[in-house]
């Protein structure tokens, strides 16, 4: 069966998210030292969320793309349940966390970008990697 433009969607934004996870992971900023280190930061958090919902849908698509035509009421079975925590991912973590972090990102950003993003972090984030993290 041929690959739907979806799935090549989902696969490649799975692999840009992971591309910036190794690219801010790599970046040696002083507040990665401190207590929490990256995970105190909720733009960082929703990346992980995001990186694990769309792996999830690439597990999803691959399971689906896998079992057609098999006639398993297990595998039915166990493709159901792995739609479902897709589903819920999505209703409860991926697209609420998201949509407040980059509404409430750059709003502060917008009014006072000293508060969320200040200057000095130019020094260590490219600018595209903030644009790939909020």
């Amino acid at each position: 069966m041929a690959l739907v433009p979806c799935q090549v969607l989902r696969v490649a934004i799975l692999l840009s998210y992971f591309s910036i996870l190794c690219a801010y992971n790599a970046i040696d900023m002083p507040a990665h030292q401190t207590y929490g280190g990256s995970w105190k930061f909720l733009t960082f958090i929703d990346l992980v969320i995001q990186a694990v919902f769309f792996g999830i849908c690439v597990l999803t698509d691959l399971s689906n793309l896998l079992t057609k035509g098999n006639d398993s009421q297990e595998q039915e079975r166990q493709l159901k349940k792995l739609i479902s925590l897709r589903d819920w991912m999505m209703a409860v973590l991926a697209f609420p966390v998201g949509v407040f972090v980059v509404t409430m990102f750059w709003s502060l950003y917008i009014y006072d970008r000293e508060v969320v993003y200040p200057k000095l972090l130019d020094n260590f984030i490219p600018s595209w990697l903030n644009h790939g993290m909020s």
